[in-house]
């Protein structure tokens, strides 16, 4: 076989079905091979959404991301999504193409389309491989694999020179993962013991749940979980999801109903999450409060993560998909539900009514609350959730009325602009029978709004809502805060006349314009309905949506930076240690910032 038939052969035992590129004559062969072996190849209008679109298929297939990326330009505009990947605990394989091997030593100047490439992704690459000769592609791509998908996930890079892109190879055929890499690792079984006991003999334990639960695809083992200890689940800021059947059993950190959980709590069980910055660690801000010498487990794959932002008193080291199913068999019967638990569903319910009473019901301007409220009310029960932007992205996630099963943004990186991506990807995994949802700001869908003529292009209905208030809404507030309500604010507004709904049309998607809250609605179910990629642009009140006060979750948001101090002063105050009051929700998601 050919180089590029091996290397389809060696996706495709890893269970890969996408692979994202541009089209290049580095990646013609192995694309048109891929295509005619049922793969989906998939190109982006620029190689960082590729990545990002990599990221949303990965966080709703537990499958690692694969792209073909173009020598030289391509290489060096994937640096940015490598970034993000790096940031958000994504497993990747890039394929970076390269000249002929020979010009890495020829002493020459003005070389087309070449650079040195990997000096430009060391600190962010798990491991750098360059297939120096053909008989290597196996061993580097498995390597490749391995070191993406163990431990911390994370991109890698595979340097595939024109020189042995056309080699001939005679080798049998390419093994399943297991045969040359770990998976599925069970934590040692008296450490499981260990935190069935302590769980057993807990009065309070609460389930602490992080994103990477979820993008393993994890959810009815979860489930199972959660049904035999019936205690609280805190859901970390990087998830908006809630498991199927445990809406009243959950609560997003930061709340005012999970801060008395975690006051009250004396075990955490801690799985899919770093145990973050947004979540103080585990010692500041709420943990320090009530039985602060609470026990600990942590279900970690990483070894070296264990005992580093907090002491662990039982690590269970190991895949979560193989560890949840152990702990969950070494429990013994089903724990009652606590006598609190009702109340706090209430007290949730309660604070989530409040707020969503004290919204403006002024038909113009929208406010950028109503616009939240009117959007998701009528979205399918079942939409994949992808959130973005700043201020709008705050009230989008306070005040959504689904709760979603699968949700995603950017929560580690902090960055604005991979909604766009996020739900093509996201999109590409669930099918047609289910919508992703992207609710955004436009300073956020600018980004990447060329990656609409990719989702038109492979038919994928995404929904995209946009809070139009012409402004990168959160620094105007910012400067606000700092420099008095009438400031100037430099390069942070733009022209009125811009229409993304025109431009949705332009690119062969559905589009609408709203400047009514009572047409919100309406125009949601008309995108819906028409099964094609859509664009709703809902102009909002500028002023609403680029000031702090009453803004859902600043309080909560202003605690991450309780360490440091970073960018407190561009937010306008001091942190506060303070769960969310009531009429106050909590900032279910990031700020952009």
């Amino acid at each position: 076989m050919k180089m590029h038939e091996r290397i389809v052969e060696l996706l495709q035992a890893e269970g890969i079905d996408t692979i994202f590129g541009i089209p290049d004559p580095s990646f013609f062969a192995m694309f048109m091979t891929a295509e005619a072996r049922g793969m989906n190849v998939v190109a982006p209008h620029h190689e960082q959404a590729g990545a990002l679109m990599a990221d949303g298929l990965y966080r709703l297939t537990g499958k690692p991301g694969v792209m073909g990326i173009n020598k030289g330009p391509g290489v060096a505009n994937i640096a940015a999504g490598v970034a993000y990947l790096v940031k958000e605990n994504v497993p990747a394989v890039f394929i970076m193409a390269q000249r002929q091997r020979v010009y890495e030593q020829r002493v020459r100047r003005g070389k087309m389309q070449y650079l040195s490439q990997p000096p430009l992704f060391e600190g962010m690459m798990k491991y750098i491989g360059t297939i120096e000769y053909p008989d290597q592609v196996d061993e580097i791509f498995h390597e490749a694999f391995r070191r993406a998908t163990n431990g911390v996930p994370g991109p890698t890079m595979v340097e595939l020179p024109l020189s042995v892109a056309q080699a001939q190879l005679d080798l049998p055929p390419a093994p399943p993962p297991h045969r040359y890499r770990l998976v599925r690792q069970q934590a040692g079984t008296d450490a499981v013991a260990e935190a069935a006991r302590l769980l057993g003999e807990a009065e309070m334990p609460v389930m602490l749940v992080g994103q990477g639960a979820f993008a393993s695809r994890a959810h009815a083992d979860l489930a199972a979980l959660a049904r035999k200890l019936n205690c609280p689940i805190l859901a970390t800021p990087s998830v908006e999801a809630v498991l199927e059947g445990l809406d009243g059993h959950s609560f997003p950190y930061g709340s005012a109903a999970a801060t008395e959980a975690v006051a009250r709590a004396d075990v955490v069980l801690a799985i899919g999450t770093e145990i973050g910055e947004n979540m103080h660690y585990g010692r500041g801000v709420h943990w320090a409060k009530g039985k602060a010498d609470r026990k600990w487990i942590y279900i970690e794959r990483d070894p070296t993560a264990i005992g580093v932002n907090r002491p662990i008193d039982v690590p269970l080291v190991g895949d979560l998909l193989a560890v949840v199913p152990q702990l969950t068999k070494a429990l013994g019967a089903p724990r009652a539900v606590p006598a609190e638990m009702a109340g706090w569903a209430r007290a949730h319910a309660d604070q989530k009514a409040a707020l969503t009473a004290s919204i403006s019901t002024v038909s113009q301007p929208i406010h950028t609350g109503r616009l939240a409220i009117e959007a998701t009310r009528v979205l399918p029960k079942d939409a994949v959730i992808v959130r973005d932007g700043g201020a709008s992205s705050m009230w989008f996630s306070a005040l959504m009325q689904i709760t979603p099963r699968d949700a995603m943004w950017n929560s580690n990186y902090g960055a604005i602009g991979p909604g766009l991506p996020y739900a093509i990807g996201a999109q590409m995994a669930i099918g047609p029978d289910r919508r992703a949802v992207l609710l955004t700001g436009d300073s956020s869908v600018l980004f990447h709004i060329a990656e609409l003529e990719t989702a038109v292009r492979k038919n994928l209905p995404v929904i995209v809502i946009v809070a139009v208030d012409h402004a990168w809404g959160i620094e105007v507030a910012s400067y606000k805060a700092n420099f008095g309500a009438d400031t100037p604010t430099p390069e942070a507004r733009w022209s009125p006349a811009v229409r993304l709904d025109k431009t949705a049309e332009s690119f062969g998607a559905y589009g609408e314009y709203v400047d009514r809250a009572e047409d919100i609605a309406p125009a949601v179910e008309r995108a819906i309905a028409t099964g094609r990629p859509a664009l709703i642009h809902v102009e909002v009140d500028r002023e609403a949506n680029s000031t702090f006060v009453g803004l859902p979750g600043m309080g909560e948001f202003r605690t991450w930076y309780g360490e440091e101090g970073d960018n407190l002063g561009v937010i306008g105050g001091a942190p506060t240690a303070t769960a969310a009051k009531p009429g106050e929700a909590p900032m279910g998601q990031g700020s952009g910032y």
